[in-house]
Formats: structure tokens, sequence, C-alpha cells
């Protein structure tokens, strides 16, 4: 592969990713007020199709965040026990919208990356045809 073709491809895998990440983000933000509700995160690995391939970023198996869940009291929910509590959700929208901004901005730095590529390979073409 060429340089040209390595570098849309690992700007492509990592808006693929954070495409991935900013999906799990919305459906976090979702359901923070769903009770029992655990927060998801994806981890991100280095991936290399073959020997000499490009490196790319590939998204892992999706984590359940297994801190403690926010104990409510409310003894009129459905859900309450005997002592008028129920497990709320762990979701804590601050992180979720800091995580929410910086997957945007790796996006756009992917996309950027992508067209800087794309432009750097019509003008090679280009000028290869004089």
């Amino acid at each position: 592969m060429s340089d040209f073709s390595n570098s849309i491809a690992a700007s492509t895998s990592g808006m693929r990713a954070q495409a991935t990440r900013l999906s799990h983000v919305s459906e976090n933000i979702a359901n923070a007020d769903t009770p029992g509700y655990r927060r998801k995160s994806v981890p991100f690995e280095v991936h290399r199709d073959g020997f000499d391939g490009p490196e790319e970023v590939a998204v892992g198996r999706v984590r359940l965040d297994r801190s403690d869940l926010d104990r409510i009291y409310d003894p009129a929910h459905p859900l309450a026990d005997a002592s008028g509590h129920y497990n709320g959700s762990n979701v804590d929208l601050m992180l979720e919208i800091a995580d929410a901004r910086e997957s945007q901005r790796s996006y756009e730095a992917n996309l950027k990356m992508f067209d800087q590529a794309r432009t750097m390979s019509a003008n090679l073409l280009e000028l290869l045809r004089k």
C-alpha cells in the first residue's frame, strides 16, 4: 500500500472508532436516569492488517462500569426496597459531555487528515499526468 492509502486507512479507522465511542456516550446520556443502568465504555486497540499494513484503530469489547450505583431515596418509587431506596445509574453527565467533546474533536481531526491525504493524492496524480 502507498503512504497515501495508509494514511487514509488510519484516519478512516479513527473516524469509525470515534463514531462508535460517540454512539455509546449518547446511549449513556439517554439512560442516565434509568434505574440500574451501568455506564458503557469502549477501549481502543491498535490493529494491523498483515505484516506491513498500516496501524489502525480498532474498537475493543464494550465494558460496563462496575462502580457502585447511586442509591436514591424515594419510598414512592415502584423499585424502592423496604428502606425506601433503589439503585439509580452510575452515569456522570459531566464525564459523558467531556467524552462526547473529545470524541467529536478526534473525529474532526481524523476527517481533516483524511481530506489532506485525499487532496495530496489527487494533486500527485495531476502532476503525474503532466
